[in-house]
């Protein structure tokens, strides 16, 4: 029987141990806080800052939100960076993506203090990440780890695939999984055989953001499957990646969409604050 890889589950289980730890950290005189950046009103981008910050309260971190302009130029939006980067209250920063178009999102990301790059997203923790450092890891490829670990699954000599090599997800889990010791092939739009590929893999993770794009019979019998994609279809139905109807009856392993790895992003999140709060 397939094994429904519950990611509110795990994140619920992190979460409270952050609690627990954030308390010890209150008792001592520090509280960890995490200021968010909004720039303009993408609705989606709104529900995920009011998730965090709900998600903040209930592990009692501090929550700074700074809803700007859409219209906001630059030099004013790095100058609040400035200001976050020297307030001893904010230990980790976190600006919304995307950004509006007139605003260079690695300008942007880059001004962030390496130590208060909880997203993990500036060139110095990535850079860590590929060198096997300690560093803040990005939080969507983190929680994805903690799923394939939360199921008692070591990467070590198993084929992973992943299908997808943006800088957000594809290329970070990707160093993970090597970290890990996997065999690793990364797919993408110029892959010439998908299909192929992913009968290889014994761990998927799919992230490419095309709803049920990766069609079941494609899934190796027993595979491990994470789905990272969030896509709307026309008839209002949240969907991943994956045919998940028909994967599910293939694979070892699937997670859900909603309610796989969406939650663990959040989790991720907290965790690398309450980190950076003890630095």
């Amino acid at each position: 029987m397939t094994n429904i890889i519950d990611g509110k589950k795990v994140a619920l289980k992190i979460r409270d141990e952050l609690a627990l730890e954030v308390s010890k950290l209150r008792e001592n005189g520090i509280t960890p806080g995490l200021a968010v950046v909004l720039v303009g009103t993408n609705p989606a981008s709104e529900v995920y800052v009011r998730m965090k910050k709900k998600a903040c309260q209930k592990a009692g971190i501090e929550s700074y939100s700074h809803e700007l302009p859409s219209n906001i130029q630059q030099d004013k939006l790095l100058s609040l960076i400035d200001n976050l980067n020297n307030d001893p209250k904010v230990h980790g920063i976190l600006v919304q993506l995307p950004l509006s178009k007139h605003l260079n999102e690695s300008i942007v990301i880059n001004h962030i203090l390496p130590e208060k790059d909880v997203d993990g997203f500036h060139p110095i923790s990535i850079g860590k990440l590929l060198l096997g450092e300690k560093c803040f890891r990005p939080c969507t490829p983190a929680g994805i780890m903690e799923l394939i670990d939360s199921i008692g699954i070591d990467p070590k000599g198993k084929q992973a695939v992943v299908v997808g090599r943006s800088n957000i997800v594809g290329k970070p889990v990707s160093f993970m999984l090597l970290e890990r010791h996997a065999t690793l092939t990364i797919c993408h739009s110029r892959t010439k055989d998908l299909p192929a590929e992913v009968k290889r893999a014994d761990i998927l993770i799919a992230a490419i953001g095309k709803a049920n794009f990766i069609k079941g019979d494609w899934i190796k019998e027993g595979a491990v499957v994470i789905d990272v994609g969030m896509n709307r279809t026309s008839d209002g139905k949240l969907v991943g990646d994956v045919e998940f109807e028909t994967a599910k009856d293939r694979a070892g392993a699937i997670t859900p969409v909603p309610g796989g790895v969406g939650p663990m992003t959040i989790a991720m999140l907290l965790k690398n604050t309450v980190e950076a709060a003890k630095i």
